[in-house]
């Protein structure tokens, strides 16, 4: 595993980009900056710590899939901590396996400084070899697609 970190600076109010992220208000915002990833990426569950929530996309097949993780914490506005603990195939969660041994307990953390009227967001999360190419093209597109419907 390696740890990558992706920033964003927004011209918005930290409780804004951190609603608009994680799709409080309108789950449609998460699911535009995510859209970066699986076009049809959405999430089913809660953002309240220790609660189990589902990252499901739709495969070019058709098939459903994704992760299944945990909150490991939230303070709203400035930082959410998510650990991953398996992965979705259907409606199957996996949690155990070699499929999941890897990287299972990695984490994805949020952080938002708000400094000026400018919120600062950084994304922390442990990936897998095999992802990290993947990771560090996706993710500064969907960090841009954030920033354009944060600042609207």
């Amino acid at each position: 595993m390696k740890t990558l970190t992706f920033r964003a600076d927004i011209k918005a109010p930290a409780k804004k980009v951190y609603k608009t992220m994680l799709g409080i208000d309108n789950k449609n915002t998460y699911e535009q900056w995510t859209a970066e990833f699986n076009p049809v990426s959405t999430y089913e569950g809660s953002w309240d710590k220790g609660s189990k929530i589902l990252f499901v996309g739709v495969d070019e097949d058709g098939n459903r899939g994704g992760m299944v993780s945990e909150i490991a914490e939230n303070t709203p506005y400035s930082f959410v901590s998510i650990r991953h603990k398996g992965m979705l195939e259907g409606n199957k969660e996996i949690l155990e396996g070699e499929k999941v041994n890897a990287w299972s307990g990695s984490l994805e953390n949020y952080r938002f400084v708000e400094k000026d009227g400018i919120t600062t967001v950084t994304v922390d999360l442990d990936v897998a070899e095999d992802y990290i190419d993947y990771f560090n093209t996706a993710w500064p597109k969907a960090l841009k697609k954030l920033k354009q419907i944060s600042e609207k």
